[in-house]
């Protein structure tokens, strides 16, 4: 494959950031009124430790923001941290006798920026991750002159399941939208990602108690920055887009998408690195953390 076009970090925040599969499903599901009622909506097993009352009746956060659509994936949850750690280990685990572990993660980690680093590539790819991450393992293998034989889908596998073990909530997630919710904030989560995937975090992690509607690339058939989900998530919301913030940690998919449509687009910078020099985008708030979101009112 040519040279990398990209720094490692971009690597590391796209290899797995966002990803869908083709099925389409039923695309925005209500909050439950109950923990009975979650489990009708494809969310058992996840504990539901309270019910909100309708958006409707909630008194809002203020006049101007009836509506925050969130993202999820370095927004909310931890996804990208550890990621070259954690394909080092799994190349480790699943290495056969006699490879050079430390020059197949060098040229891994190459694969995996020219993997990412085509946009067509990168939404068509994403749709199925584990396939994604097992191409990527092929393609190191060619440039190695190593039959991939077995290897790729082990090692594939292997750091799937270092990730899925690894991610977790940013400290300030639950207690944010905690807060939104008291406020009356109606809430969507809005994200690009493997239906499979995506709903598995959910899970996990008790996010659905929180929203309103949710908007997964992987059910609604196509994904940010594609007008046609955001304009979804605010239907089934009730809010107009000049009632609507949208944050998230993605420049385009999360701030200038949403804004070419009306929204207000709050950049979560978490790594304070601030806006790159050659940006067009200008964000409605720049902020470190979702928890700063609760003090940017109008």
């Amino acid at each position: 494959p040519p040279p990398p076009r990209t720094a490692d970090w971009h690597a590391a925040h796209m290899d797995a950031h966002h990803a869908p599969h083709r099925a389409r499903h039923p695309v925005a599901r209500r909050l439950p009124a109950s923990a009975a009622d979650a489990t009708d909506v494809g969310e058992k097993g996840v504990p539901s430790r309270w019910s909100w009352p309708s958006s409707r009746s909630r008194p809002r956060y203020n006049r101007s923001v009836k509506a925050l659509l969130v993202d999820l994936d370095d927004t909310l949850l931890d996804y990208s941290g550890g990621v070259d750690r954690h394909w080092e280990a799994a190349v480790a685990a699943c290495a056969p006798p006699g490879l050079d572990v430390g020059g197949f993660v060098r040229v891994l980690a190459e694969t995996r920026r020219w993997f990412w680093d085509d946009p067509e590539r990168h939404r068509r790819e994403r749709v199925h991750m584990l396939g994604a991450w097992t191409h990527i393992v092929e393609f190191a293998c060619e440039r190695l002159g190593r039959a991939p034989d077995g290897l790729a889908p082990a090692i594939a596998g292997e750091f799937a399941a270092r990730r899925r073990e690894a991610m977790s909530l940013f400290p300030d997630a639950l207690p944010s939208l905690e807060r939104l919710r008291v406020r009356g904030v109606a809430l969507a989560l809005v994200t690009n990602g493997d239906a499979s995937q995506q709903r598995d975090k959910i899970a996990r992690h008790g996010l659905a108690r929180f929203f309103d509607a949710i908007v997964i690339e992987g059910e609604f058939g196509t994904g940010k920055p594609d007008e046609l989900v955001y304009r979804h998530a605010l239907a089934a919301l009730g809010a107009a887009p000049a009632e609507a913030w949208m944050a998230g940690d993605h420049l385009e998919f999360d701030v200038d998408a949403p804004q070419r449509l009306g929204l207000r687009g709050v950049w979560i910078d978490r790594g304070g690195q601030g806006l790159p020099k050659e940006s067009k985008i200008r964000p409605y708030r720049i902020v470190r953390s979702f928890g700063e979101l609760t003090a940017a009112r109008d």
